[in-house]
């Protein structure tokens, strides 16, 4: 990763990592739903990265709509929709040998083992992911990954690609799904082009675009004329096993008829699979199609499972990407963008250029010290990078180009839009607006975020039509938003609009008057809560009105709710004191009974238990354990269905105790909890029967 300052506190990385998860949802948005990325493929890694190193060192930061819990888009509104049996997941990337170790070092952590892995390296095919389910060998279903749980059925456009089997050779379990890319070879898509190019029609930016593009026609038979192929490489769910390796199940998934890349390779260690990524990435250029990667598996699928995932992604592999692509450009100036949470970020506006097949004109800054740290400077010409292919940031400035009327970038004391003081924390790399909600873009980007997608999902208020009614003073608050019926006609009557679209506005707001626990905390746009906090919080507390009760009792440092608050697996102190911060301020606590006394909010969906001994049971680890790794245990543990948190509480249920446990199991026996050692543990779980 190249150096880049990292926040230093609490709150500077909490502002940057909203900004970052709501940057790279409109980036997911624009790549997986509408087939057109807006940066490159280093570019958006790139901030991946960085969300990654900020959540590493800010653990307790994580949002519940954190960019490493997210996967892809949703799904076309022009398509049916499939929910996977076994969410689509993404992967980690490695960009360097010692990335590669580190996840390397990761898995043997934790597995508790200093074994050596055997590895399974396979291109990575910058194409479109697909799931194919059979049925008694047949084909029946086939889906696109989607937001990872739903995709969009695309079954009879599948059935038009050649190299996919519609019915299976030789036995096969009796309900499969098959996993692989769809893409569209070099030759291919110049070929492509120029016919579209001929016929006066679209022409496609890079072979991924036109493969996905082609596979997700409405019409099979536009389909059926575009050369798609497929490179399968993983399975979903299975009614049987097939094999103990990945390297075996690739060979099986040949024996039934599927193309699986040839140059899929087993490794029998790192040292085997830094010397195939310096392989692969020699040979890529003479590939006759794209890739912009190496994936790697640990080969034994039992070790697969015991490693299982982590947020987005697994546990046993990873992403090996090739160098980012560069460009230089002229920074002609140095802009301020106001976040949600009143952080001001610099923005570079660039003379245009082309870095990677996408044209950029913005990157990000980061903050005050990342411009000092390079010297940045309006006039200067810099050395542009699209890290992982994706995400746009300036490597270098080229000093000996730079004008003499170039001066140093002056922070600013005063906020750009609402002339607020802008303050910078002692410690913090954020300079931040204190202007709160009266600062209109931080209100601005309120409601942007209430009606966004993971939140209200209101079709039509979009940040278009946000920016457009809050400017003209037709919304000011979230409230507002469900007063708007009564100004439908002067909705109409605007630029643009009209009787159709002003009306079908409406019907999509009054669809929303009723709305889950989840989704109601999240459109809140509390700091540090994002959707899968949201959800720990709404099963937690199971309705609105308990959790809006608990909320203000726990405003008092020391109290019990504050105590249960923070002890709620991955919500933990940081995030109670953010919440506690919340409804400590009576204007936030008026918006939030405002909408309460508007909406219908229903109660948190109760998961169906899973059927062991630890299921709803609330676990704590202490000591060292001897036969299992302690992050493996805690990972057995809640796939098991209870609910592991780090210290003991009256809540508490079991505390298993291991070699020194010192203060934790004192606690335990004062309180009379029930203790087990790591051999009761195991017999709980099921490995001891």
């Amino acid at each position: 990763m190249s150096e880049t300052i990292l926040p230093t506190t609490p709150e500077a990385a909490s502002a940057e990592l909203a900004r970052l998860a709501a940057l790279l949802a409109e980036y997911d948005r624009a790549y997986h739903e509408h087939d057109d990325p807006l940066v490159t493929d280093a570019e958006y890694d790139a901030l991946r990265r960085l969300n990654a190193a900020i959540e590493a060192a800010f653990p307790a930061l994580v949002r519940a709509d954190s960019p490493s819990r997210r996967v892809g888009g949703a799904a076309s509104s022009g398509f049916a929709k499939i929910r996977h049996a076994v969410p689509m997941l993404s992967l980690d990337n490695a960009f360097t040998p010692e990335d590669f170790q580190d996840f390397v070092e990761r898995a043997q952590r934790f597995l508790g083992s200093s074994e050596p892995f055997v590895f399974v390296g396979e291109p990575k095919i910058d194409g479109l992911s697909i799931s194919l389910t059979y049925e008694n060998g047949r084909l029946i279903q086939a889906a696109t990954r989607g937001d990872g749980s739903e995709g969009e059925d695309v079954t009879a456009n599948i059935r038009t690609i050649e190299s996919i089997p519609a019915q299976l050779r030789g036995p096969a379990p009796a309900r499969i799904e098959i996993r692989g890319e769809v893409f569209m070879a070099k030759a291919d898509f110049l070929t492509l082009n120029a016919s579209q190019e001929a016929a006066g029609q679209k022409i496609f930016a890079n072979p991924r675009n036109a493969a996905a593009g082609s596979l997700r026609q409405l019409d099979p038979a536009i389909t059926a004329r575009r050369p798609l192929r497929m490179f399968a490489y993983a399975m979903g769910e299975s009614s049987a096993a097939i094999a103990t390796t990945h390297f075996d199940y690739l060979e099986q998934l040949r024996s039934w008829g599927f193309d699986v890349n040839p140059l899929s390779t087993r490794l029998p260690d790192t040292a085997a699979a830094i010397a195939f990524q310096q392989r692969l990435g020699l040979e890529r250029a003479g590939l006759a199609y794209d890739i912009d990667g190496v994936v790697y598996k640990i080969d034994a699928l039992d070790l697969q499972t015991r490693l299982g995932f982590v947020g987005r992604a697994p546990r046993w592999a990873i992403a090996w990407k090739f160098p980012a692509e560069q460009a230089t450009t002229v920074l002609e100036r140095i802009d301020i963008q106001v976040g949600r949470t009143g952080a001001l970020t610099p923005v570079a506006i660039l003379t245009p250029v082309g870095v990677g097949g996408v044209l950029v004109s913005r990157a990000t800054l980061h903050n005050e010290d990342e411009i000092a740290r390079k010297d940045i400077r309006a006039g200067d010409t810099v050395v542009l990078q699209r890290a992982g292919d994706v995400i746009p940031q300036i490597v270098a400035v080229l000093a000996e180009r730079r004008p003499d009327d170039a001066l140093p970038f002056t922070p600013p004391t005063l906020c750009p839009i609402c002339q607020s003081p802008a303050i910078r924390p002692p410690g913090e790399v954020v300079r931040r607006c204190t202007g709160g909600l009266v600062c209109p873009a931080q209100a601005e980007e309120h409601l942007i975020h209430f009606a966004s997608r993971g939140a209200f999902d209101i079709e039509g208020m979009g940040e278009k039509t946000v920016r457009e009614f809050f400017a003209c003073g037709l919304i000011a608050t979230p409230a507002d938003i469900f007063r708007l019926a009564a100004r439908e006609a002067e909705i109409a009557g605007r630029e643009g609009w009209g009787a159709l679209s002003a009306r079908n506005l409406i019907q999509a707001i009054e669809g929303r008057w009723r709305i889950s626990l989840d989704r109601f905390i999240y459109a809140l746009g509390i700091r540090r809560i994002g959707e899968a906090n949201a959800k720990l919080l709404a099963r937690h507390y199971g309705s609105y009105k308990n959790w809006r009760a608990q909320m203000e009792a726990a405003v008092a440092i020391g109290s019990d709710a504050r105590v249960d608050l923070g002890n709620i697996l991955r919500i933990g102190p940081a995030i109670a004191t953010e919440l506690a911060e919340f409804f400590a301020v009576s204007r936030n606590v008026a918006r939030v009974d405002e909408l309460a006394t508007l909406l219908t909010i229903t109660d948190a969906e109760i998961e169906s238990p899973v059927d062991s001994p630890l299921s709803g049971k609330v676990i704590v680890f202490t000591g060292g354990l001897a036969t299992l790794a302690r992050p493996e245990a805690k990972a057995l543990a809640e796939r098991l269905g209870a609910k592991v948190t780090e210290s003991v509480s009256k809540k508490t249920d079991i505390v298993v105790l291991g070699t020194d446990a010192g203060s934790k199991a004192k606690k335990a026996a004062d309180l009379g909890i029930q203790t087990v050692d790591e051999a009761g543990f195991r017999k709980l779980a099921g490995l001891d029967l």
